[in-house]
């Protein structure tokens, strides 16, 4: 036997390895196979070329079936070049694909005769066309027509066979070629020497699987031709989906990559409204009975709000029950309210020869807090058979007749000895939209002799720990005979409505069981046989502190002598100004009609001084010692009333602690930007009022500091600085009047004299008036603050 004829014998009978093997075919959803030789047990019939370089031949696989592969061994003569050409394969849309082969190769050096050239690898190449046009010449078995995938070589190569005739090493590859562009292709297979059997060939391409993604649904795409492309595929919103804002004109999108793998997603689906997600991103399902949702997004359905209800699934709001409605203001998803119920605890007081008219919120308020008041005023004629008409339009009410937030209004310019009837109505924001009418109190009442005006002032006796001693005149109007007077007082620091009341059948009287070195306000009123006559203003007197001796008015001697004096001084000069305007002007004074309310102050607070806060080591600890901090939550600024050129804007608001009554304060605040230095002189004025106490000095409420911007409040002083409020009202008032500025002012630099507390500018524009005329001190660092050419200073000032 020749050496060929023994390499030829071993190549036959030494193959069987390659008959049998374990191969296992990997299934995935996002492959597409275009071959699969992988158990075909029919010829393939691949072309081969030369005729006695591959062969294909049938082998039993590990489960004895019988299956065809290919193999080339012609290790023995050098310059091998077989080929092994696939039929054509359609490429069936694919734009670039893989190819998996699973194949054994002997190792060179286990065979005894072999040529030098004897190699270990195989190379892999792809053709395209448009049809099916090879023969056994053509495309010509070289390079030049083909183009290359790769050259393969095997990761383990095999030496021997074991005992049951398996093979030992079997190598899997995967190579990919691309982008295809015509309608198919063909493989080939050159081997250069090898010894080798090629068990399976499986060509496949990559596409994206249909998914559903952000409520979006994307049908299956095939994956790009290069291994880093991206195709984009458009997307369409499930049922009751809609694109969001954000997505933009191109509508939603998603890419595969060249592995058939979802990736970039643009632009997103959502719910539309009355639609919640179900099942993650995959569906909106619709909001069942007595739910809803307002607006498009991923949120889900909300119940019902109060008294409403959902006609139908998939409701985008709640349609309210019968008798309840939402306002032009409530969002869609606010509960239904109805409308309030009638005033309750309607009365009336007499007041001059005005009526005041109080009462109680109603009982039931609709479900809302907007709750306003009409007022309805009608004149009846004497007897029942009479008809009520409108009253005309000379009567006022003040604040206003209609649309009222206060529980009281006053009504003047009625006529004498006639019957009125006053309605309140009781309305909200849903009572246009009521069929009923507004609910109402009724109230009758007949006007007869006018009740005692108002005691013009009060003065202080004497006071103590416990207890202070009041006296005031009779009523500039008595109109009748002074049966007794109702006194009525409160803390200042509470609110009005835990108010007390006493009644003395002179004019003075003694309050006792009060609180040491507190501050109250205190009101009177007279009563004739007609009824009460309205309150006085408000004046402040304060208790003494433990510890100090009580005060009689021999004490304050020297006060009212100098008061004289000045009183005599303002005469002199009113003399003079009203001669100047007689002979200028040719016309009369204005009398000013309101009494002076008068502040008697203590003489001093014992062992109480002031503290410079530029001794403080921290000006923080100053602050926290002297200020109380207010939320910020409680201010509400309605307008600016003025501004400084260094630290930022004054302005006027409103001021509500929880639980008590709103007032008015004005508000300081530090504009943005500033330094640590300007801010500790901002604040140290308020360390400076902090500490001071008295009716005629500016009352310090509090600072806003954890928060932006820093806030100094105060209280508001509607008058704003006497030097303007003195212009303005040139001639208008009595020299009692003046006195009694000058006394509060007084009284005021002797509380800081007392505190060791020195002003050092003391002047008209420093000083402040509020609505009742008193005057208080003012500017403890707040020139420094204002306008050089500023002579009001509108940190109090009005508006």
């Amino acid at each position: 036997m020749d050496s060929n004829a023994g390499i030829s014998a071993r190549r036959v009978s030494g193959m069987g390895w390659l008959w049998m093997f374990c191969f296992f075919h990997l299934v995935t959803s996002l492959e597409e196979i275009l071959l699969d030789t992988t158990g075909e047990m029919s010829e393939i019939g691949w072309t081969a070329h030369p005729s006695d370089g591959w062969d294909e031949v049938s082998v039993l696989d590990d489960k004895k079936r019988l299956i065809r592969t290919f193999e080339v061994c012609n290790v023995a003569e050098p310059g091998q070049n077989n080929w092994l050409r696939t039929h054509f394969i359609e490429r069936r849309g694919a734009h670039r694909v893989h190819v998996r082969l699973h194949f054994s190769v002997r190792d060179c050096a286990s065979m005894r005769i072999v040529a030098s050239s004897c190699k270990e690898t195989f190379t892999v190449y792809y053709h395209q066309s448009e049809a099916d046009t090879a023969s056994q010449e053509l495309p010509e078995w070289r390079e030049g027509p083909w183009t290359k995938v790769d050259t393969i070589a095997a990761d383990e190569s095999f030496s021997q066979v074991d005992s049951t005739g398996k093979v030992v090493k079997m190598n899997v590859k995967v190579r990919s070629f691309g982008p295809l562009t015509k309608h198919g292709f063909y493989l080939a297979f050159q081997d250069s020497g090898a010894c080798m059997s090629l068990v399976a060939v499986q060509v496949f391409f990559y596409k994206c699987p249909a998914v559903v993604k952000g409520f979006a649904s994307f049908p299956e795409t095939f994956a790009g031709g290069e291994r880093t492309s991206l195709v984009e595929s458009p997307g369409t919103c499930v049922p009751n989906a809609e694109e969001t804002s954000m997505t933009g004109s191109s509508g939603v999108r998603l890419h595969c990559n060249g592995e058939g793998e979802w990736m970039v997603a643009i632009g997103r689906c959502t719910c539309k409204a009355g639609y919640q997600p179900v099942d993650g991103e995959q569906a909106c399902q619709a909001c069942p009975h007595g739910f809803f949702k307002a607006s498009v997004g991923d949120d889900l359905c909300h119940p019902c709000p109060a008294h409403s209800h959902t006609p139908l699934p998939g409701s985008s709001e709640c349609v309210c029950e019968n008798r309840y409605y939402r306002s032009a203001s409530d969002n869609s998803d606010a509960p239904c309210t109805g409308i309030p119920s009638a005033p309750r605890d309607l009365s009336y007081e007499i007041v001059g020869s005005n009526v005041l008219l109080t009462w109680r919120l109603p009982k039931d308020l609709g479900g809302r807090k907007d709750v306003f008041f009409n007022v309805i005023c009608k004149v009846c004629p004497a007897g029942s058979s009479g008809r009520c008409v409108r009253c005309g339009d000379s009567v006022q009410f003040e604040p206003r007749q209609v649309g009222l937030t206060e529980s009281r209004v006053q009504v003047s310019n009625l006529l004498a000895r006639v019957q009125y009837t006053f309605e309140i109505q009781a309305v909200n924001l849903v009572t246009e939209f009521s069929s009923e009418a507004p609910h109402y109190a009724t109230i009758n009442v007949s006007t007869s002799q006018s009740v005692p005006s108002a005691v013009p002032m009060m003065h202080q006796v004497s006071r103590t720990t416990s207890s202070i001693t009041l006296s005031w005149p009779q009523p500039d109007q008595p109109n009748g005979i002074i049966l007794d007077y109702q006194l009525r007082y409160f803390d200042k620091a509470e609110d009005e409505d835990n108010s007390f009341t006493l009644t003395s059948e002179t004019n003075m009287a003694t309050i006792s069981n009060l609180s040491p070195g507190k501050i109250y306000a205190f009101q009177v009123r007279a009563r004739t046989a007609v009824g009460y006559g309205p309150y006085s203003g408000k004046m402040y007197f304060q208790t003494l502190m433990r510890g100090e001796r009580s005060e009689m008015v021999q004490d304050r001697l020297p006060l009212i002598v100098g008061s004289a004096l000045g009183g005599l001084a303002f005469l002199v000069i009113a003399a003079i100004a009203i001669l100047a305007i007689i002979f200028k002007s040719k016309r009369r004074e204005t009398p000013y009609t309101d009494r002076l309310q008068q502040y008697i102050s203590a003489r001093g607070l014992g062992a109480k001084y002031y503290i410079d806060p530029s001794t403080y080591e921290d000006p923080n600890e100053a602050i926290l010692e002297f200020a109380k901090e207010i939320d910020v939550s409680f201010i509400k600024i309605e307008e600016v009333i003025g501004s400084g050129r260094e630290f930022g804007e004054v302005c006027f608001g409103r001021l509500k602690h929880p639980g008590k009554r709103e007032y008015t304060v004005a508000i300081k605040t530090l504009k943005s930007g500033y330094t640590e230095e300007q801010r500790r002189e901002f604040l140290s004025e308020a360390s400076i009022m902090g500490q001071f106490e008295h009716p005629n000095v500016i009352h310090l409420e509090g600072v806003v500091t954890k928060s932006r911007p820093v806030m100094i409040v105060t209280e508001f002083m509607e008058n704003g600085s006497l030097d303007s409020f003195l212009r303005q009202k040139e001639g208008q008032f009595s020299v009692l009047q003046l006195v009694g500025m000058l006394r509060g002012i007084a009284a005021g630099m002797r509380y800081l004299s007392d505190m060791n507390y020195v002003h050092r500018d003391l002047a008209a524009r420093n000083i402040l008036v509020n609505s009742n005329l008193v005057c208080k001190v003012s500017d403890f660092g707040l020139s420094r603050f204002l306008e050089d050419d500023a002579s009001n200073p509108t940190y109090t000032g009005a508006l």
